[in-house]
């Protein structure tokens, strides 16, 4: 393993490709599969662009998978890769440079899914094209963690210093390895991420970098669920020095008289556009608008993601962007 000497790209530096998880499994998806399949294959169009945008290497887990990602996204590359689920945010390597990434160990978000394929998929995925990984010996996924490419990265304690993670490791001995192995310079902690979020708090899912020092949250709604996490999110970056945008929030988002963690920062930055997951909630058209205003050199579009929320994710969390060459954080 080599010493990180700058942190991965932000999400908004040109990316060469995309590795988006394609739903692969009917016994996980049931009766969601076919729609999720639509979500996903629409999400990658948009992030596609009619080639304006960036490649997208669809990853399914078996030929059969294979064959229907090819019928209904005849614009993408497909791979084969055996894996429990499209999560590549959390199962893929997260890269630093074009060929180089970090292959960390994944224990499904604290045993909660322990899915085969799932902790191999990375170093897998980087060798299908020709990216070299380093081998980082902890549990680390790409979405509790946010960076802007300049050295801070920011986290929360829900999820990183959950005991479910690296029980061996203190928060001392997380900063140090995330100095090491990522090439962070400073982390900025905040609490706990939404309610009912089986990844334990997700940065991704409650706080964004949206350009260097500047970082989106979500603001609370009448009779939100995760009204407290924001203030808190919202305080603790502010007292780190950061300037906080607010965004809108889906509020309280119901499936099956459950509350879900829908989150509007679930967002994926691509080279021409920021794809937003959608729910049906009275606040999805100011969101779309609102994260328009933050980009305005892309464009924002607002995609329906209630199927693949029913996996417990969205966009960002099936994605796993590939830098450009010659594009480096620092």
């Amino acid at each position: 393993m080599t010493v990180a000497t700058t942190p991965p790209p932000a999400e908004w530096a040109r990316h060469s490709g995309v590795w988006i998880g394609f739903p692969s499994h009917d016994e996980l998806w049931r009766l969601d599969l076919e729609p999720a399949r639509e979500e996903v294959v629409a999400f990658a169009r948009a992030v596609h662009a009619q080639g304006k945008g960036e490649k997208v290497i669809l990853v399914a887990a078996d030929i059969g998978a294979a064959n229907a990602a090819r019928r209904i996204a005849p614009f993408a590359d497909v791979v084969v890769e055996d894996f429990g689920d499209i999560w590549l945010r959390d199962t893929g390597p997260i890269m630093r440079t074009h060929t180089h990434g970090c292959d960390f160990d994944f224990n499904g978000w604290g045993w909660k899914y322990d899915l085969p394929g799932d902790d191999t998929i990375g170093d897998r995925l980087a060798k299908s094209q020709g990216i070299k990984t380093d081998y980082c010996n902890w549990v680390l996924e790409g979405g509790a963690i946010d960076g802007a490419g300049t050295g801070i990265v920011i986290t929360t304690k829900q999820c990183l210093l959950n005991r479910n993670r690296n029980p061996d490791m203190h928060r001392s001995d997380i900063e140090a390895r995330l100095k090491e192995d990522l090439g962070f310079t400073r982390i900025v902690w905040l609490g706990d991420g939404l309610l009912h979020d089986h990844t334990d708090g997700h940065v991704d899912n409650l706080a964004r970098f949206v350009a260097p020092g500047r970082v989106a949250v979500p603001e609370a709604t009448e009779n939100d669920p995760n009204w407290l996490v924001y203030q808190h999110a919202k305080h603790d970056l502010e007292e780190a020095g950061l300037d906080v945008v607010l965004l809108p929030s889906p509020g309280r988002v119901l499936r099956d008289e459950e509350i879900v963690p829908a989150s509007y920062m679930n967002f994926y930055i691509g080279n021409a556009a920021v794809v937003v997951p959608l729910y049906g909630a009275a606040n999805d058209d100011a969101a779309v608008a609102a994260i328009q205003a933050l980009f305005p050199n892309r464009t924002a579009v607002g995609l329906r993601a209630d199927s693949i929320l029913t996996g417990g994710g969205s966009f960002h969390c099936i994605s796993q962007q590939i830098p450009a060459r010659g594009v480096k954080g620092g």
